[in-house]
């Protein structure tokens, strides 16, 4: 759906039209459910963060600002940490014996969406090998492995304000290769 334009539909759903909610939904839910998985690793938790991640699109619509962030950095963000709440909160998880398990559908993506899967993540990592090399660990440890602003600036023994430029000049130019 690249010819859809998620920033008049994010406003038509603060206005609290259903039919672009669901337009939005349509659009994006596979990328921002990808984002949930690859933090939860557990298809439940991520199908309820995303449930989650639209009602708070449905209520904080209206708030949204296309100067600060595009339409999918700012559900991406929402995706993300929604996820990384889970799994502070997780905790630790009783076992569930394998009697117990149910057959489950075959839930592997139609040729034609890995297709497109497979040129977007080309792209994206071609646009990631043009970032320095710091930038682009930090930017491959927070949305892929989840960790905090506060840990990867520990880890990288800087500010947690530089790393957020980083982050944030990161994906400006992630962004203009990817729209290129």
């Amino acid at each position: 759906m690249s010819g859809v334009d998620l920033a008049s539909l994010l406003q038509r759903v603060g206005a609290g039209d259903r039919a672009a909610l669901r337009m939005v939904y349509d659009s994006s839910s596979m990328k921002l459910f990808a984002v949930a998985m690859r933090i939860l690793s557990d298809r439940q938790e991520a199908e309820d963060v995303l449930q989650d991640v639209f009602l708070t699109i449905w209520r904080k619509a209206a708030e949204y600002d296309a100067g600060r962030a595009s339409p999918m950095t700012w559900m991406t963000t929402i995706t993300r940490n929604r996820a990384i709440d889970r799994v502070r909160a997780r905790g630790t998880r009783a076992a569930v014996p394998v009697e117990e398990a149910h057959e489950l559908a075959d839930e592997r993506p139609t040729p034609e969406a890995s297709a497109m899967a497979s040129e977007a993540a080309t792209r994206l990592h071609a646009a990631l090998a043009g970032l320095d090399p710091r930038h682009q660990a930090v930017i491959r440890a927070a949305y892929v492995g989840g960790l905090t602003y506060e840990a990867l600036a520990e880890r990288e023994g800087i500010p947690v304000g530089t790393l957020k430029t980083w982050v944030r000049r990161a994906l400006i130019r992630l962004r203009g290769e990817m729209v290129a």
